[in-house]
């Protein structure tokens, strides 16, 4: 799960004074305070990372070793990306504490592609629709008028809804499993769920923060009593490994483009409120060229991910709410945060670890990680006044994303291009809201 939304520039920072901040932006605790600092962020944010891949490359079918390398290469790039964003080069990096990764937004996009594209279909789109970022970082203030709240949420509540049915299947065992809906698979699913709501709802600290995490690694444990597990995978991985430029390959695609260039656009808008966030939790004085800077990063961590074999990275926002609750505003921990996570992509056995754990493991906390996405969408619209127009916009936006995900044949005689864009009921969603907004009046009446 990436980020939340922009709705955190409210609800995450409310009530922060000075005299919270035991470490401000440039201050630099020492190394045996920053690291455990460092992994608290991590513990927060790993799972969101490391799902992404796990989400793709089970849609896509990769086999152990393809899932290992993709999981490997995704975290080392969320890690270089992070280093970039909090430390900073020349016109690159906000330089604000501010965790990166792989987002949600492109696992439709990702999964649409690579069904038709492979990996290297989808590196190449990841690769040029970067440039979308880096174009837009140059141009903050008029963007933001083309994705007012009533396109963010109808968005982000689509990135949730669309990606719940995947989650299910996870929990049943996944497609095509011979034990598809058995109850031994939606027993560990359901205590994975159960696990995760306790320590959200009545952990303190780090069992709250990082409650999804906690609850895959306890079904993960579960499972092997179980017989779930198969380790075969971890035995045949390297014990290390430096991610390899181009390993399958690129491709280049203009419907592939086409179809991130959409969500490239959400994570513009998200990116930017989650900056925000960060620098008021930090109790940093945002300008403009902090935001452009920020968004310029997301632009060539995305550039560099795709020829590291990465999917693109952005913001993520649960680190957000780590600042005020612990007092820790040192982008000095997060760059040790960066480092770690570049050095976990460098051990295979680790992205075999992550690899092999059971469907019904994932599809316990995907549930609920999916759910969260779309709730997160619902709380940007609470912001929208629904007249008639806006409503429209909603539910033409749902309508049509919703439909491309329950009913795909719709599109079988559509040109291959427009299969490839509009596959993903995020893009299409995507498409329509923000055609909508532009072309519908907007009237105070109506």
């Amino acid at each position: 799960m990436g980020k939340g939304s922009t709705e955190v520039i409210d609800n995450n920072v409310a009530g922060v004074s000075k005299d919270q901040l035991k470490y401000k932006i440039n201050d630099k605790p020492s190394l045996k305070v920053a690291i455990p600092l460092a992994i608290q962020h991590l513990v927060a944010v790993f799972s969101g990372i490391v799902a992404v891949p796990l989400v793709v490359g089970g849609v896509l079918g990769l086999s152990a070793s393809e899932m290992t390398f993709f999981v490997n290469a995704t975290l080392f790039m969320a890690g270089i990306a992070t280093i970039i964003q909090a430390y900073g080069f020349g016109p690159v990096g906000s330089r604000l504490p501010c965790v990166m990764g792989t987002d949600f937004t492109f696992v439709g996009p990702s999964i649409a592609v690579g069904s038709t594209l492979g990996l290297p279909g989808i590196f190449g789109a990841t690769i040029i629709g970067s440039f979308t970022e880096i174009i837009l970082s140059r141009f903050i203030k008029p963007l933001m008028k083309i994705f007012p709240p009533v396109v963010t949420g109808s968005v982000v509540s689509l990135i949730g809804i669309t990606m719940i049915p995947v989650a299910i299947d996870w929990a049943a065992g996944g497609v095509g499993s011979e034990s598809y809906g058995s109850l031994a698979n939606l027993f560990l699913a359901g205590i994975v769920m159960v696990i995760i709501i306790a320590l959200n709802q009545w952990g303190k600290g780090m069992l709250s923060s990082g409650a999804i995490l906690i609850g895959i690694i306890c079904g993960y444990l579960i499972s092997i009593p179980m017989g779930l597990l198969d380790t075969s995978a971890v035995s045949n991985a390297s014990w290390a490994s430096f991610p390899t430029p181009f390993k399958y390959g690129v491709k280049f695609s203009l419907p592939a483009i086409l179809c991130f260039i959409p969500a490239y656009l959400v994570t513009t808008v998200e990116s930017v409120g989650d900056l925000i966030a960060v620098g008021e939790a930090s109790q940093h004085e945002m300008e403009s060229k902090d935001l452009s800077r920020g968004l310029l990063a997301d632009g060539v961590g995305s550039f560099i991910a795709g020829i590291f074999n990465a999917g693109p990275n952005t913001s993520f926002s649960q680190n957000v709410g780590i600042i005020p609750i612990t007092g820790v505003a040192s982008r000095f921990v997060v760059v040790i945060a960066g480092i770690i996570l570049a050095l976990t992509g460098l051990f295979p056995k680790l992205g075999a670890l992550v690899a092999i754990m059971p469907n019904p493991v994932l599809g316990g906390a995907g549930i609920m990680m999916f759910g969260m996405i779309a709730v997160g969408g619902i709380k940007i619209l609470k912001q929208v006044n629904f007249s008639r127009r806006n409503s429209l916009v909603v539910a033409i936006s749902f309508g049509l994303g919703l439909a491309v995900v329950v009913r795909p044949d719709i599109l079988k005689n559509f040109p291959e291009w427009a299969k490839t864009i509009l596959h993903s009921g995020i893009t299409t969603g995507t498409i329509a809201a923000i055609l909508l907004n532009l072309i519908l009046p907007n009237k105070k009446d109506s």
